[in-house]
């Protein structure tokens, strides 16, 4: 009990901390998230990946292995999700809504801070690529499932992970860690980067707060009962799954996988509901359920996430 106890007050507390003040910030002011989602995603977000990426220890065939990962995961928890909506008879597109939120992790504003509390430099980094290359998926398959869903056509959508400056990020650190040029870490560009970089870890966290405060869960409580047991308890199943499959040498980075798929739900697919998708769940309307279930599975994951670090720390599945 003392070491469950003391990760959640190490790994778990910290972010509820400063989620909690954005909690609060959003109930008593009226704080527009979008300014701080555009400087995140264009400036903070793309120095914390490069910087991870281009300073990490592991090796180039460990972050293979990790984008192998994945995409294998995502994949997996798709075909789960779309199989389980349609054997409960659920139709686009509550089905489109039902898979985006069950696949896709809360793997940035949540994920990277509490991987980062957990494991280390390692961990951050870990989940830092593990947050790219979901980037990339979200906005590929992700805007697929969500146009099908009865509302535009997705292509417009799709363009889009062309221009998420975090793709670039990564390439470029990528390409700079294979030509061996990135500069040292203890260059100004490097401090500089890594202070810039930093920066985005509570901005997120904030800013996590502040959506959930926004977050009306009204009506539609009674219909995320699937999809926060989908995203809490299956996920992290088939994460150790397509862990074990994968074959790590570095067990942190292993840790670190599975644990990115048992955070909750990502809020990007409240945003592909809106723009793509049409329709209402129990009266109210998509975006309402989506952000029920984001607020859910947060919730949920507090206790859930304390207990698989605790697991994953004793070293029992890796």
């Amino acid at each position: 009990m003392a070491s469950v106890l003391s990760i959640f007050a190490t790994a778990i507390l910290p972010i509820l901390a400063v989620g909690a003040a954005g909690f609060v910030l959003g109930r008593v002011k009226d704080v527009q998230t979008d300014p701080l989602n555009t400087v995140v995603v264009y400036v903070l977000a793309p120095a914390l990946v490069f910087h991870s990426l281009a300073t990490t220890t592991i090796a180039e065939s460990t972050l293979l292995q990790v984008v192998v990962a994945v995409v294998a995961y995502h994949l997996v928890m798709i075909l789960l999700a779309e199989g389980v909506g349609r054997a409960l008879g659920e139709t686009d597109p509550l089905l489109s809504a039902v898979v985006l939120v069950s696949a896709f992790s809360n793997s940035g504003n949540y994920g990277i801070p509490v991987s980062n509390f957990a494991f280390g430099q390692t961990g951050r980094a870990t989940a830092v690529l593990f947050l790219s290359v979901q980037g990339v998926l979200i906005y590929t398959l992700g805007v697929f499932i969500a146009s099908r869903g009865g509302g535009r056509g997705g292509l417009d959508g799709v363009k889009r992970v062309f221009k998420i400056p975090l793709v670039y990020a990564v390439l470029a650190a990528l390409l700079v860690r294979y030509f061996g040029v990135a500069p040292p870490t203890e260059s100004t560009a490097m401090v500089t980067l890594k202070l810039v970089g930093d920066a985005s870890i509570p901005l997120m966290l904030l800013m996590l707060g502040i959506q959930l405060s926004q977050t009306d869960v009204g009506e539609t409580l009674r219909t995320v009962g699937v999809v926060t047991a989908l995203k809490m308890v299956v996920a992290p199943v088939v994460g150790v799954g397509v862990v074990t499959a994968v074959g790590f040498s570095d067990p942190t980075v292993a840790k670190t996988i599975v644990l990115e798929t048992a955070m909750p739900a990502a809020v990007t697919p409240l945003i592909l509901v809106a723009e793509f998708s049409e329709g209402q769940v129990a009266g109210v309307s998509l975006a309402e359920f989506v952000s029920t279930a984001v607020f859910v599975t947060t919730l949920v994951s507090i206790p859930l996430l304390t207990v698989t670090i605790a697991v994953l720390e004793s070293g029992f599945l890796f």
